[in-house]
């Protein structure tokens, strides 16, 4: 079983940052991919940025030089840095894990933005 824990979340002026972190807990030997998806309000869960266990990256478009994801391996842990903030930003941020084939949410993290 494997337990992830989203932190970090809270209120931001535009232009602002923040740092959401995700713990990943529970027995497992290796996650692989550890993904930040966020759901706006009224809208589809879409992906914002993954990690392999190597540490390659993809972002959205719409983060693409503003969000970073990196992750500590020995740590169980995955962090999502978000700078310039935007009202469209504003969202519930999720992790996700995958382990052994499997898919694993944290409970998410509110994000909002004002203008």
């Amino acid at each position: 079983q494997v337990q992830l824990a989203e932190s970090g979340g809270g209120l931001v002026q535009a232009g602002g940052s923040l740092t959401l972190s995700c713990a990943a807990s529970g027995s497992f030997f290796r996650i692989s991919n550890m993904d930040w998806y966020r759901q706006p309000p009224g809208k589809q869960r879409e992906l914002v940025a993954t990690i392999s266990s190597g540490g390659s990256t993809n972002y959205a478009d719409s983060v693409k030089g503003r969000f970073t994801i990196s992750r500590d391996n020995a740590k169980n842990m995955a962090y999502l840095l978000m700078n310039s903030l935007q009202t469209e930003d504003t969202a519930v941020y999720y992790c996700n894990g995958r382990v052994m084939g499997r898919d694993y949410w944290g409970q998410g993290t509110q994000v909002t933005v004002s203008s």
